[in-house]
């Protein structure tokens, strides 16, 4: 010891906040040629990154000479992926506002309740659906001004029915006449809020998540990363997620952030536009919820359409089955990757890696959840609040956090979605040492059966690889003498009809006896969420009201399946 007191050093680094004004004037100046291509269900519209942010710029001037907007004020939309929803995500954000962007799937009585929470005074909204706002205007009393995009000039009858008194309705194009394209965006601090979007659970509110600017800029970069997306100037993204729905999951500050043009589909999602605007288009990144993405690869193999020049698409919002990624792969070259997240996670926390081959442990991994995201810690909880091992053995609910993970609800508390600063995400399921994560269940839709889990998600991927299946929701159901019993929910491939005795020695030879559901059901279409999840409250309802037609089927003796000893 002599006594020497050591140096203390400090970082010698700028503190130039991560701000997403930043973002809109590097990607529009840096990269002015990039293309957006939008599309109106007939032909596509282009324009550059250089005339986005000029008309972004006039944007942000209208709504601040205009409308008075202020520092911090939430500004909604209520549109679809159109170049005007694009514009707005660049100024509002980068002006200072937060942009607030409602769910067009929403319910009248949803769509009130999120405007009168945030208080949104400013609603710039398609013209398509400005039938949805005029229903929801009588319980928003907060709205002031309406912006109405499309069809200029304004259909009267759009005017007359928003018309209210002391609320002003003008086009898009009102607002931006005579408006500076030379806006100084402001110099920002990263923990000021910039964009907001509600969850789309299926029981209760809807509950809000406010992004940083910090947040929004972290989240972007990410999916520029190489363990991504990978994108760059050579990219073109389409973007078929709705820009309503997490902040578009980031594709267009992702876009800015290295010039990569982008492709809006409008409201013209089905599978016939999608792979028209592939073929035309040639992006080479997409992403989206694994029913699109089947529905699209249905039409594209009866059509003959040519989808190979995607390289890469992120499926996420329900689980996406082996088939499905190996359909897309052996037909066309495309690599769907599985990942997995929620809107309060802005929205993924892990992701399928470019893992190639064929044995069964490279699909092991490529049907998993992937491996989490370089900035999202998760840990496993028991339900006693115990930390688990990640061990890949023990199960349990899977806590996050992250610097883009909420650690909040707005306007709300919500106590029991946060356990020590980390987020409880509802999900069940394992972590390996390094984490891969293999989602089991929600935790509402695990089935208690005797006092033994029935893993709902498990049941339904074995179900999903009978060729007769198209699509299937496995759910729990009141039973006197187990308390819950599985109850399998089908639609049928085209031109097949398997019979239920048939399904369940099907699943007999893949899970133990006793979890082979009794009851089944067919059904033309699984109803869904506003972001195209199988809505198993709904199903719930349906079976509790009687309206399903059930159909008991014996369980498979033994020696027929897999031999497991019978418990039930």
């Amino acid at each position: 010891m002599t006594g020497r007191r050591a140096t203390q050093l400090r970082s010698t680094m700028q503190e130039v906040p991560l701000s997403l004004g930043t973002v809109v004037r590097h990607g529009t100046t840096t990269y002015p040629d990039a293309m957006v291509a939008v599309y109106d269900g007939v032909s596509t519209h282009r324009t550059t990154f250089g005339d986005l942010g000029r008309r972004a710029a006039r944007l942000a001037d209208g709504l601040r000479s205009v409308m008075a907007v202020e520092t911090g004020e939430p500004i909604a939309t209520l549109m679809h992926n159109t170049g005007e929803h694009l514009e707005a995500y660049l100024a509002v954000p980068a002006m200072g506002a937060v942009l607030h962007t409602l769910n067009v799937r929403y319910s009248t009585d949803q769509l009130a309740y999120t405007v009168r929470q945030t208080g949104d005074r400013v609603v710039i909204v398609d013209q398509s659906v400005a039938g949805q706002l005029a229903a929801v205007l009588p319980s928003a009393p907060s709205v002031e001004e309406v912006v109405v995009v499309g069809g200029e000039p304004m259909d009267p009858a759009v005017r007359e029915d928003l018309a209210r008194p002391g609320l002003t309705v003008r086009t898009y194009a009102e607002l931006l006449e005579g408006r500076s394209e030379l806006y100084e965006w402001p110099e920002l601090p990263e923990s000021a809020p910039a964009l907001m979007c509600y969850t789309t659970g299926t029981t209760g509110d809807p509950k809000g998540v406010v992004y940083s600017h910090r947040s929004v800029y972290l989240a972007s970069m990410q999916m520029c990363m190489g363990d991504y997306l990978g994108l760059s100037e050579e990219d073109t993204g389409l973007v078929v997620v709705p820009l309503f729905h997490v902040n578009g999951w980031n594709f267009p500050f992702a876009a800015l952030m290295v010039g990569m043009s982008i492709v809006l589909p409008g409201r013209f999602v089905q599978p016939a536009h999608l792979a028209r605007l592939i073929e035309q288009e040639r992006p080479t990144v997409s992403a989206g919820v694994p029913t699109v993405w089947s529905d699209v690869l249905a039409f594209a193999r009866s059509a003959g359409s040519d989808l190979s020049s995607l390289r890469d698409v992120v499926v996420g919002g329900s689980a996406c089955t082996r088939s499905l990624i190996e359909a897309y792969e052996r037909h066309y070259g495309v690599r769907l990757r599985h990942g997995w997240g929620m809107t309060e996670m802005s929205p993924f926390g892990s992701l399928a890696g470019r893992w190639s081959g064929e044995d069964e442990a490279t699909w092991d991994l490529r049907v998993s959840q992937g491996r989490l995201l370089g900035s999202v810690q998760a840990r496993l909880v028991a339900p006693d609040g115990s930390v688990l091992p990640g061990d890949e053995v023990h199960m349990g609910e899977i806590e996050v956090r992250g610097p883009w993970v909420t650690g909040d609800y707005f306007g709300q508390s919500a106590p029991g979605s946060f356990h020590d600063g980390w987020l409880r995400t509802g999900d069940i399921g394992t972590i390996s040492p390094t984490g891969v994560v293999r989602l089991k269940d929600r935790a509402k839709d695990v089935i208690k059966s005797g006092g033994e889990w029935i893993v709902s998600l498990d049941l339904e991927q074995h179900l999903e690889q009978h060729p007769g299946v198209l699509d299937v929701a496995v759910i729990g159901v009141p039973d006197e003498r187990w308390g819950e019993r599985p109850l399998a929910v089908i639609t049928s491939a085209e031109g097949t009809e398997p019979d239920f005795e048939e399904l369940a020695r099907f699943l007999a030879d893949r899970v133990d006896r006793w979890q082979v559901p009794e009851r089944w059901i067919r059904v033309d279409a699984l109803p869904r969420t506003t972001v195209g999840k199988t809505d198993k409250q709904a199903l719930r309802k349906r079976y509790a009201d009687g309206v399903l037609a059930v159909v008991s089927v014996s369980p498979p003796r033994p020696g027929a399946g897999n031999g497991t000893a019978v418990r039930r």
